[in-house]
This record gives structure tokens, sequence and C-alpha cells, in this order.
């Protein structure tokens, strides 16, 4: 090592000399000359200011002025220029002219040769590699550590920049720090020149920079991070002679940052979707390229199904479905095992081994557990040796106690698996089987809820002599599960039909089960033929009633008052051709006439069911023949990002918009309205209404007199004749007699009889003005009466009665057969 600057060669005597108050040298000793190398004549007469190295010009004159003396550290120059550091001590005297004069004394560093090998073994027995360089980037210094990882000598690298020794010498790899592993030459290079580019730097600016290189060592070829501290060295005089660099390994602390950087990833990403193989898929991404170079994971069939895990047979076959895949390569092409091929591993596999014991194994190149797992695919050795594969993690993912299935993790870059490695895809594949498992349980459930659903709603809207109707369900695919929406078509009496949808408050199974509820509340009212705000009355009663149930069974607050629901109740008579519409929070209907001019419909929303206490109100219209009548829910007419009256106007759009079928017209609709994120369950039903005139609707109005019984029948056998239905004559007039009978004998005038021929049923009406409805009941044997209604219940399909604004309608529906 050389003498660093500064430092007195031991075995120099004390040197003396004496200087005026000008500076100017009286005296040398010859201790003086051995010490700075000037002889006596060079020096004497002449000022002593050149043979300082530092600017002393203040000292000098404070003690010039005080007469006072001064003692302290001061660097001297060496007649060669060398800088001595010495010990001086100024005393003042008197001289023979009595001027005062000081006498100076240089005592020598005696403790310097020590200090000078205590830090030289410092330096070159640290664990940190040392080195100085010069201000043009070349290597002045350098301690064995340094020299080691270069694989150097001292006189190899003397005098040479890094950037110079790899260029010529092809080192280790180094690279960039977050450089890919194995970095090329060209990216070596460029490290190196921009180490020494950062050392010139400093030289320059004296200012201190932090350097980061990822390097591969000789010895383990493993890649090791160093960070390297460049600071300025500077003489007395303050300028900068060279760059101290101190390189320390850091490799630890960054795999620390990295292993916590992928675990705080790992939290992000993994469980953003509750799908299973797109959990899956999140798991290997993130593994690859971090800590593996290929990754495959493999699941249980059932897992894949939404289905439960079923316990793992220590005898038997195990089967598992590739869910997801990734590699540093480009298309994957060392998986031996399609992305959702099946394979089946025998009991005695490292694979089934690992899952059956939940214990994660980890193998290198050269181990019988890494010879097992590559003979368990007969592929598998020569993509081993194509990609150079030599090191092997297999991890379990279990959750719940269940095993969900198994990650494999590969590596062919030139480090092996560690230990801290397999801890970390331990923790990885903990949380990942969670998530898995998680999606799998919501697949489940969203499975079972719409399998209830779509059983509770209509499998098929039948055609009716009212309206055309076409429906459209789309559940969502967010992680809220299945919605409550629903909808149905219930045919009424007098050929007249209901058109109902609703929303229930909530997803999942809870909401499908109350969906179903009021569906089939709907029906019964129905088939009572309420009118649409007396039936929404019954129907919150009822919702009011599940919600008090609710709360009894589990009295917390964010369950009780969950269970509420919207509904749009719409009655459509085609012989009448008026349309009455009750709303209990639901967006209205939109209805366009046959030439697509929208017809207004003012609807007063009531309350959503569930509320209590407030009346509901119906709207009516008249509607002309061919109209369209559309019913949504707010999952398709107002989405979140979508308001209401802009998706009113949008469905007006559509709707007035020529189309071939009531199916085109809901596809127009759903590719128009339909948000491209769907976060809600949304429900369409569209109808086109029809009208039954003259030539299906026979009326006659009767006078309370019993003579007019056989009128009613003659005019009843006419009419079936007319219509082509002689088969349906006989059925007919007994159905008339009877009816027409009881109200002329129960009830008050004025009574109508009325006929309506449908599609394929023949419907038979008596009106009267009695709002008495009467009762089928079993006549005993010597009773008069009470046979009536139970001939007419036996001779048809059905009958019924109805309230009207005036009394009440009793009517009886046979079926027709094809003539």
């Amino acid at each position: 090592m050389d003498r660093p600057d500064g430092v007195v060669v031991p075995g120099a005597e004390a040197a003396t000399a004496v200087v005026d108050a000008r500076g100017v040298v009286r005296a040398w000793s010859e201790g003086a000359e051995r010490l700075l190398g000037h002889p006596s004549g060079e020096v004497v007469g002449r000022p002593a200011a050149p043979l300082l190295a530092h600017d002393v010009t203040a000292v000098a004159r404070e003690c010039r002025d005080r007469l006072a003396g001064w003692h302290g550290w001061l660097g001297l120059r060496h007649r060669d220029g060398q800088v001595v550091r010495t010990r001086i001590v100024a005393a003042p005297s008197d001289g023979e002219d009595g001027t005062p004069r000081w006498l100076l004394t240089a005592s020598l560093w005696q403790e310097a040769a020590e200090h000078v090998g205590l830090l030289e073994w410092a330096f070159e027995q640290s664990n940190n590699a040392l080195s100085v360089y010069g201000t043009d980037g070349s290597i002045r210094w350098i301690n064995a550590i340094s020299l080691r990882h270069l694989g150097k000598t001292r006189q190899e690298v003397l005098g040479r920049t890094l950037a110079e020794l790899f260029r010529s010498d092809g080192l280790a790899d180094m690279a960039p720090a977050g450089s890919p592993p194995s970095a090329t030459g060209e990216s070596v290079t460029r490290a190196m020149d921009g180490l020494v580019a950062a050392a010139r730097q400093v030289a320059r600016d004296g200012r201190y920079q932090r350097f980061e290189l990822v390097t591969s060592t000789l010895e383990t070829r493993e890649n090791a991070t160093w960070a390297v501290d460049l600071s300025p060295v500077r003489d007395p005089a303050g300028e900068v002679r060279g760059v101290f660099a101190a390189a320390a390994d850091v490799s630890d602390q960054v795999r620390a940052r990295r292993r916590l950087a992928l675990l705080k990833e790992a939290g992000d990403r993994l469980g953003s979707t509750l799908d299973v193989t797109r959990t899956a898929q999140e798991l290997a991404d993130i593994m690859v390229p971090e800590l593996a170079d290929f990754a495959t994971i493999d699941l249980l069939p059932q897992v894949t199904s939404g289905g439960e895990p079923p316990p793992l047979s220590p005898t038997g076959d195990l089967t598992l479905r590739r869910a997801a895949r990734q590699s540093v390569h480009e298309g994957t092409p060392e998986s031996v095992v399609p992305l959702g091929g099946a394979t089946h591993y025998p009991p005695d596999s490292t694979t089934a081994r690992c899952l059956s014991t939940g214990r994660a194994v980890m193998a290198s190149e050269g181990e019988p557990s890494f010879t097992d797992w590559t003979a368990e695919h007969p592929s598998r050795q020569s993509v081993n040796e194509e990609f150079g594969i030599h090191s092997a993690m297999a991890v379990p993912l279990r959750a719940r106690g269940a095993v969900l299935g198994i990650a494999l993790f590969l590596r062919s870059r030139p480090e092996h698996f560690a230990r801290d490695d397999l801890l970390l895809a331990e923790e990885m594949c903990a949380r990942a089987a969670v998530s898995v498992d998680n999606a799998r349980r919501f697949a489940r459930e969203r499975g079972t809820a719409l399998a209830l659903q779509r059983s509770l709603l209509p499998q098929k809207l039948q055609g009716h002599a009212a309206v055309q109707v076409a429906s459209r369900y789309l559940p969502a695919g967010s992680r809220a599960g299945v919605g409550g929406d629903w909808f149905d078509v219930v045919p009424l009496s007098g050929t007249r039909v209901a058109l109902v949808i609703g929303d229930v408050v909530g997803h999942g199974l809870h909401a499908s089960a109350t969906m179903g509820r009021l569906r089939t509340a709907v029906r019964t009212l129905a088939d009572v033929d309420l009118p649409p705000d007396e039936l929404l009355t019954h129907l919150d009663d009822l919702v009011s009633h599940l919600a008090e149930q609710a709360g009894a069974l589990d009295p917390a607050p964010t369950t009780v008052g969950e269970i509420g629901a919207t509904c749009l109740y719409v009655v459509y008579d085609p012989v009448s051709r008026n349309c009455v519409v009750a709303s209990a929070g639901h967006p209205p209907p939109v209805i366009v006439g046959p030439d697509g001019t929208p017809v207004p419909l003012h609807v007063t929303p009531g309350p959503p069911l569930g509320v209590g206490g407030l009346p509901f109100e119906a709207s009516a219209t008249r509607l002309p023949e061919g109209s369209l009548i559309a019913l949504t829910t707010n999952g398709l007419i107002a989405p979140r990002d979508r308001e209401f009256d802009t998706g009113q106007h949008i469905l007006q759009d559509v709707l007035a918009e020529s189309a071939d079928s009531l199916e085109s017209v809901c596809d127009a609709v759903l590719s128009r309205l339909l948000p491209e994120r769907q976060t809600d369950d949304a429900a369409l039903l569209v109808a086109r209404t029809r009208a039954l005139d003259a030539e299906h609707v026979a009326t006659l109005d009767l006078e309370a007199d019993p003579s007019v019984v056989a009128r009613a029948r003659k005019m009843a056998s006419d009419q079936l004749v007319a219509w082509n239905l002689p088969e349906a004559a006989f059925i007919t007039e007994l159905v008339v007699s009877e009816l027409v009978t009881n109200a002329i004998r129960h009830a008050s005038p004025p009574i109508q009889l009325r006929l309506i021929r449908g599609e394929s049923s023949l419907i038979c009406e008596v009106s009267d003005s009695s709002s008495t409805a009467p009762h089928l009941r079993r006549a005993r044997t010597f009773d008069e009466g009470g046979r009536g209604l139970l001939l007419v219940a036996q001779l048809t399909q059905q009958w019924g009665t109805r309230q009207t604004a005036t009394g009440k309608t009793i009517w009886a529906e046979q079926q027709l057969t094809d003539t």
C-alpha cells in the first residue's frame, strides 16, 4: 500500500526555525532541512509562506499584533511537493535588534506509523468492498474482498477502470439493479460504464452519491446486490483528489424488500375477482418472474366447477385440472399439460404425497425427489433439459381444512430455490388458497341462487289473446351475487292479462327466495281479480310480515328491515283496450303506439313494498292495437352511471324503431341499454297489445225477468253458429242458462250477458249490479236449488267472480277443441 498523503515517515527528527514579524525566515536548523529537504541557503532570508500547505494569514496577524504564541497541526510542503503533517509550536521572543521574532518547533508525529498500519489492516480486512478511484475513474487502491469478487490480483487492477476490466476480461455477469438475472455482456458493460461515470461525477461535483449493482459472484454464481457509496476525497487545501468507494452486500435487505413487495402485490391482486381460474392465474402471474421462471396451478375438478372438494384417498389415483400457468418464455413452452387439461397421478407420486400430507416439497436436480417428480410425466425430462430446469417447489393449496390443489414453481436461472423461497411460496399459496376457496364458495352460492331464481321465473312465456310477449333476464356478474329481479305474465278472466315486474332488495339466495314468494303471492292475488292498486296493498302487507319474521329470527340491526321490494303491475283488457297501471316504487312502463309515438301515461309512484301505511294509486289509458309496452328494472334502465330520464328516452327511441319481432326488440334494447360492466341484474318484459273486436265479442243486455233466459240461450246458440263452434253450443247453453237464472233470482239489474271468443277458449260472462259473490256448495238430497254453480264447475275448465265498479261479473271458461 502506498504511503497516504499528509503522513510523516517515521524516523525524521524534530526541526526548528525562526521567523520575524514580516514572515521572513531568519534561522533554519539541520532537522528542518532533513524534514522538508530544503537546505538553509534556499530558505533563510526568504518568506516562510511557500513552505506552508495552508493559509495562516489570520493566525500570523493575530500573533504579530498581540505578540502571542500558537500551537496546532499544520501541513508543511516538502521540497518534492509532498505535504508533511506536523505539530507546530510558535513561541514569541526578541531578536538581537530588539524586534519580535517567533521560534517555531516542528514536532514529528511519532504514532503515525502505528496509525498507518492500523488503517491499512482495517481497510484490507473489511467485509465491505473498499476502493479508491482517481478523478479519472481509474482504480488507485482496492482491498482484498474486492479483488476476491473480481477474481483479479492487485497488479492487474490498479490503474484501470472497471469498464476496461469487464470489456477486456469478461468477468462475472453484472447488471444494474432491477434487471433480469441473465444480464447480457452489453448490460454488464453499460453498468460498469455507469459506475465509472458516477465516480467521475463525484470527483467533479464533490458530492456524495449512491450506486447499486447486481452481481453474480464467481464462487456461488448467485446474484448479489451491492450498494456502493461514493464519497469525494479532499486534500488539506479542499481540492478533490479522488473518490472513496465503499460497497456493502445488501442482498438480504433487497430480498426482504422484494418479499414484502410481493406480499403486498398478492394482497392487492389475489381475490380481486371472485373467479376460481382468474384467481389461480393471478397467483401464477405474481410468482413469475419474481420468484420462479415457470409456474403452474392445478386444482381439483370439483373446485373449478364450484363444488365441494372431496377428501383425498391415500390409495386412489388423483386427478387435477390445469387452471393457470405462467412463464418467462412467451407461450409457456415448458408446460407439458395444456390449460384446462386433466392429469392423473398415482397415489405414490410426489404430487399425490404432497397433497395428502399437506407439506410443501422443494428439490433440486440430482436429488431423489426431483428425479421422482420428473418421472411422473413422459415429456418432463426432455422439457427440463431443453429449458435448463434444475429446481422445483410443489406447494399444496389448502384452505379451511380442505385441499384445493397444488402450485408448482420451477427455476432455470442460476440460483436454486432456497429455504426462504419456500417459506415465501407457502405464504403466497396460503393467501391464494383462501381467495380460491372464497371464489369457489361464491360460484357455488351464485349457481344455487341462479338456479333457484330461474326455476321461479316463468320458463316460457306463452302467447295470449291479449298480448304477444317476449322477455330477457341477465344476472349480474359481480361478487354481490344474483339479485331478486323477476317478471311474470298472468292470464286474467275475460281474456285480460296482467304484466308484472319487480325487484327485491339484496342479492343471493335470500333475495331469490323472497322473489319466489312474491311471485307466488302475485299470482294468487291475481286469481282473485283484484284491481292493481288493491293487489299492491295486499302485497305490501305480505312484505311487511316477511320483514317482521326476519327480525324475529335475527334481531341484529343489520337484518331487521332489509326485506323490501319494488313492483309494477299492469292490467290490459283487449276488449276495451284499457291499460291500468299501479307502481310500488318501481319505474313506470314505457309505451309507444304502433306508429312509434310515445303514449303518455302519468303513473303516480307509490312507496316500495314493505314500507306500509301509504296508499297506492292506479292510472288508466286507452291503447291503440299494436302498441308496445316495455317493463324494465333499474339494472337496465338506470345503472349507476346513467340518469333515469336518459334511460327512459333511450328505451322510447328503441321501441319506436321498426323490428321484425319482439325478440328483435329485446335484443335491440339490451344492446343499447345494457352497461358494459353490469353490476346489477337486468330484467326486460316487452308486450305488443292485441284487440278483440265485434267479431270476437257478443253482448246482450237482459231484463230481470225469468222469460229472458230462453232468449239468452238462443242468442248464445246463434252466436256460436256464427263463430263456427256448433260443438260448444250444448255446454254453452247450459252455462248461460244457469248464470242468467242466478243473476235474475239473486241479483239486481242491469244484467248483461257477454260471450268472448279467444284463441283457444270461449268465455261466458254475466254481469249485474250486486256485489254479493256466489259460493259453490253441495246441495242436499231434497234441496230445490244449489246445483247450478256445481253444474257450471263440472262443465267448464274454470269459473270465478270479479268485482267491478258497478257490481260483479261471474264468468266461466271452456276450452275449444280444434275444428
